[in-house]
């Protein structure tokens, strides 16, 4: 059973950039056809797609995000980051870190990022 967990600052300020790592343990990231995928919800508003890095090591990201996401991954520790940058008050919200072939079929339990200064 793949597990994962979210981890890095819970506050950031307005322009700055937000860094989360996900960490994954039951099974590798370059596990062949698995996709792992950054997802987050705003309060009040549905869950929202961000990007992703495929076990090959392609990357894919959302285009409403215009650029300002960066995922990278670290084969050595099992793990995989997202960078956002030029966080504003609206980047407020619970970020997850998932799994899975075509859908995200593993979830962490998510990390609340407040964006403020």
């Amino acid at each position: 059973q793949v597990q994962l967990q979210e981890s890095g600052p819970g506050l950031v300020k307005p322009s700055q950039t937000l860094s989360l790592t996900c960490t994954v343990s039951g099974g590798s990231i370059t596990t062949n056809y698995y996709y792992w995928s950054w997802i987050r919800q705003a309060p009040g508003k549905g869950l929202e797609w961000m990007g992703a890095i495929a076990y090959s090591g392609s990357l894919y990201d959302s285009p409403s995000l215009k650029g300002r996401t960066s995922i990278s991954r670290d084969t050595a520790k099992n793990q995989f980051t997202l960078q956002l940058s030029s966080v504003t008050p609206e980047g407020t919200a619970v970020y997850y870190c998932g799994s899975g072939h075509y859908a995200v079929d593993y979830w962490g339990k998510g990390t609340l990022v407040t964006v403020s200064s």
